[in-house]
């Protein structure tokens, strides 16, 4: 599992973001070949080195054989991505991304989200982006709070105050940072991957740094975003008295529903996780006039509640969805490796302080050794268990 950090101190935008992964090792010729596989404008990407305020960075330039950058409304980019060859994971990150910034546009436009209209410039940072996370093979997304910036921005539609309205509708429930610098720090496309993919916003202590990546943009001032690969410190916190600031406020999404398959209910509970949902459960109930029915339970971070809403609107046969914010106490996770002479195993431990309260074998691995050395499930958990009990005691 790899986790990606960004740093996000001068903001962020589309270019920047696709840039620093490149910096951070993401391969460009994986990225391109799979774009130019795409029924879009022809273009090229030209990856140039720049030095920003002393700061060696990687920056992108997108052009084109035509003359005019063509345009293409969500509805379109939706149908040539699902009938792509992009890796099933690229297909989710990138739809997941225009969703946000299709819905948030179209709020503010007063139009149909499918009717929202993208530059290829966009399409290309926002699919090549979700590439080079592949490319990285990066599993979650951690980021610090965000600067929007201050002052005015011409736009065909006049002139607008940063940040603009899409942005700032984006980045609602996401913390913002304070940085006096006037400009436009933070974009739309950067804004729309944060709330779409950022599974958490926090400060960067704690964490181990393992590798840096640079993002540069067009301005002279630091205008440089800093992907870092992180990976958890194994220095135990102090113990310490968990407050109401300890507790994390969350969303509960409810539907009840009474006239969906199985198989659909299943299908619903996958795109659900896979767009960041923290967890999903089904309760059965009993509905009007005593028909046996569903409740569907998606518990969910503030910034992804109306992405998730929005599939259970799409995926079910429900016609509304309840939502309510509720806080909850977690205790901090942890995981280790012990070996069995099955093979690896990751033991995941919950932990307050310094102090282990529970542990167990992730399921995955005890399976895969199960099925690869033929032996019983519970043979490889139990043998797991004793391992990581024996280091507690160490």
């Amino acid at each position: 599992m790899k986790t990606l950090y960004f740093d996000c101190t001068f903001g962020i935008a589309g270019d920047r973001a696709l840039a620093a992964l490149i910096d951070l090792g993401a391969d460009i010729s994986y990225i391109v070949d799979h774009l130019r596989k795409l029924p879009i404008e022809p273009f090229g990407i030209e990856v140039h080195n720049r030095t920003n305020q002393g700061i060696a960075a990687k920056k992108i330039s997108i052009f084109y054989q035509s003359e005019k950058n063509q345009h293409q409304s969500t509805h379109e980019i939706s149908k040539i991505i699902a009938e792509s060859e992009l890796p099933v994971k690229t297909m989710e990150c990138s739809l997941a991304i225009f969703h946000e910034f299709a819905n948030a546009k179209g709020k503010l436009n007063g139009i149909d989200s499918n009717e929202v209209y993208f530059e290829i410039a966009s399409i290309i940072e926002i699919i090549g982006f979700c590439l080079a996370l592949e490319s990285l093979e990066i599993t979650e997304i951690l980021a610090s709070p965000v600067p929007a910036g201050f002052g005015h921005k011409m736009t065909v539609q006049g002139s607008y105050p940063i940040p603009a309205p899409t942005t700032l509708e984006l980045l609602k429930g996401i913390p913002l940072a304070e940085l006096n610098l006037k400009g436009e720090l933070t974009t739309p496309t950067g804004a729309a991957i944060l709330r779409a993919l950022v599974k958490k916003f926090m400060p960067i202590g704690g964490l181990i740094v393992d590798k840096v990546g640079y993002g540069a943009g067009e301005k002279d001032h630091p205008n440089v975003l800093r992907a870092l690969l992180i990976s958890p410190s194994d220095i135990q916190p102090t113990p310490k008295t968990v407050t109401n600031q300890d507790r994390e406020s969350i969303y509960i999404l409810e539907a009840q529903l009474d006239d969906m398959t199985g198989e659909g209910l299943g299908f619903a509970m996958e795109r659900l996780l896979a767009a960041g949902a923290l967890d999903v459960f089904y309760t059965p109930v009993y509905m009007k006039k005593n028909r046996p029915g569903t409740l569907v339970t998606v518990l969910v971070s503030l910034n992804l509640a109306d992405r998730c809403e929005q599939i259970l609107l799409e995926e079910t046969t429900t016609l509304g969805v309840r939502r309510s914010m509720w806080s909850r106490n977690i205790l901090d996770r942890r995981f280790i490796e012990v070996e069995t002479p099955y093979g690896p195993i990751k033991v995941k431990q919950a932990c307050r302080g310094n102090k282990i309260l529970h542990q167990a074998p992730e399921y995955e691995d005890v399976a895969r050794a199960a099925r690869e050395q033929q032996v019983a499930f519970q043979l490889v958990y139990q043998y797991a268990m004793k391992l990581a009990m024996s280091q507690m005691g160490e």
